[in-house]
């Protein structure tokens, strides 16, 4: 008799975990106008401490540039970003946040935390409190960090 994989179970249930909250939230994203993969640069723009180039972009998102130009464009023919000439150096472009993009991450983020409450009514304050602890440890323990 063979015994059960309980971290393969554990991981499986991870999976749909994060699979159901993203289903939550890209159907809160749809009344806001902007995709997942948008929000994720938008707030990945908003990030830095001044505006980033297309090339931090890329790297900061593991995507190639080519996919940070198609996501630019969106963001940037919805108001949200603009494309602005580096004043140190011509040949660089920086991605800003607009007016409009500050607004809509604004929504993002009631969308986010609204997904969030919905993921996690089944939980006590006790329980969400250590599932928080579990999960910053996973998420801070492993040898690779990203945001």
């Amino acid at each position: 008799m063979s015994t059960p994989d309980a971290d393969g179970l554990l991981a499986e249930q991870l999976l749909r975990l994060t699979r159901r909250l993203h289903r939550i939230q890209k159907r809160q994203l749809e009344p806001i106008g902007i995709t997942p993969a948008q929000a994720r640069l938008l707030r990945t723009v908003a990030y830095y401490d001044k505006p980033p180039r297309m090339a931090d972009l890329a790297q900061r998102l593991e995507v190639v540039p080519r996919a940070v130009t198609s996501l630019v464009d969106g963001l940037e023919a919805s108001g949200s970003v603009r494309r602005a000439p580096d004043p140190t150096n011509r040949r660089v472009v920086r991605i800003e946040l607009t007016d409009t993009g500050r607004a809509t991450l604004r929504a993002l983020r009631e969308a986010r935390r609204s997904a969030a409450e919905e993921v996690l009514a089944p939980l006590a304050a006790e329980q969400r409190e250590v599932l928080g602890g579990l999960l910053s440890t996973l998420v801070d323990g492993g040898p690779e960090r990203r945001c």
